[in-house]
């Protein structure tokens, strides 16, 4: 497997042209990216990530004019992906009926779900492409998103034709999902962007209520999830588990801790929260203890990832 660098996506728009997969970095995380055009792209990505079919992906373009040819805005998406865009915000929108999307990307829906990531290795990548990019979280379904090029190679190993090393990501939790119907904005899946700054745009978001069929990506009940058990909300910790903590007073006792902001800032909390919990689950503790961490700010994106990581879920 090539192990590109931001002066190889030359070789990576090539690799992508001929329908093979190549990670890439974004400001919220490490995306599996095929060609979203193809049906064979498309279905290597799900093979690859073990993911299921009915959950659909999300496409990846340079810029707004690119996503008005795949999708249909109105006045409230509009002035979103204008705030936004580049940034860490997808839009669910109703597709073009000449969308070249592959419906395998979309699990059949008549809803496309699109994005501007903000990196300027994707987004020169995106460009030269000159084709939409299907792209997940670049690691297996169901488990940590990877937030370095490291990660990436741990999950993924050599099933990849490159992966474009672009550092750290910035943000550290995926993007935030929004869907516009008939003008209200309705919140699918909290993320790297606080309800907040896009109520601050669209008015008060509606909260989406599970459905049957995702309607985005990151609805499933478990998700985001360590190999060892995860205990939220916790007050005390036992000897034998590892402590996510957050905030100046750690609680004592632990076999191992990381301490996500000992400021208690959830922006600085959702950069290290993947990578901190992938690095507890390595020592294998009993469970992870998590403490409990304000829903400000990016807070709310926090609490879902944590609440969908500690689901039941079978072993593996």
């Amino acid at each position: 497997m090539l192990h590109l660098h931001a002066k190889d996506i030359d070789r990576a728009v090539a690799a992508l042209q001929r329908g093979e997969l190549v990670a890439i970095p974004t400001e919220t995380v490490y995306g599996l990216a095929g060609d979203a055009t193809r049906d064979d792209s498309v279905a290597r990505i799900f093979a690859c990530k073990g993911r299921p079919n009915f959950n659909p992906l999300i496409a990846h373009v340079p810029d707004l004019a690119a996503a008005e040819r795949l999708v249909e805005f109105d006045p409230v998406s509009r002035r979103l992906a204008e705030r936004f865009w580049p940034g860490p915000l997808t839009l669910v929108l109703p597709r073009r009926g000449d969308c070249p999307v592959s419906w395998l990307a979309t699990a059949g829906l008549d809803t496309l779900a699109i994005r501007v990531p903000d990196h300027p290795i994707t987004l020169e990548l995106l460009r030269r492409v000159g084709r939409p990019l299907a792209a997940p979280s670049a690691n297996p379904s169901g488990r940590l998103s990877p937030t370095t090029a490291e990660h990436v190679l741990a999950g993924l190993g050599d099933a990849l034709a490159a992966v474009l090393d672009g550092g750290p990501c910035r943000v550290g939790l995926e993007s935030t999902v929004v869907q516009v119907l008939d003008g209200q904005a309705w919140l699918l899946r909290p993320g790297g962007l606080p309800r907040q700054a896009l109520e601050a745009v669209a008015g008060p978001l509606a909260q989406a209520e599970a459905a049957e069929q995702p309607r985005s990506p990151g609805q499933l009940a478990s998700h985001y999830a360590p190999h060892c058990p995860v205990r939220l909300e916790a007050s005390q910790v036992a000897a034998d588990e590892a402590l996510l903590a957050f905030g100046p007073l750690p609680l004592p006792g632990a076999r191992a801790v990381l301490n996500l902001s000992p400021s208690g800032d959830t922006t600085e909390a959702a950069a290290h929260l993947f990578a901190y919990l992938r690095d507890l689950d390595a020592l294998a503790p009993a469970a992870i203890a998590v403490m409990p961490i304000p829903r400000e700010g990016l807070g709310e994106a926090i609490a879902d990832r944590l609440q969908r990581a500690a689901q039941p879920r079978e072993a593996t």
